[in-house]
């Protein structure tokens, strides 16, 4: 679980990174967003994301 949670993670920064160099500069937002979430998750030891994945199985 907690591989697939990285690779997810690494996968939305690598593409909203994509996204701010080819779209707009506004896709890093979703960037720090999602660092935010990491860092908080650091913290607290919760995740959504990690919720949302025991969820769907």
């Amino acid at each position: 679980m907690d591989r697939v949670l990285r690779g997810i993670a690494g996968s939305f920064i690598l593409i909203s990174l994509l996204l701010a160099h080819y779209v707009s500069p506004l896709w890093l937002w979703f960037t720090a967003f999602v660092g935010l979430n990491l860092f908080q998750s650091a913290i607290t030891n919760w995740c959504p994301m990690m919720w949302i994945l025991k969820r769907i199985g």
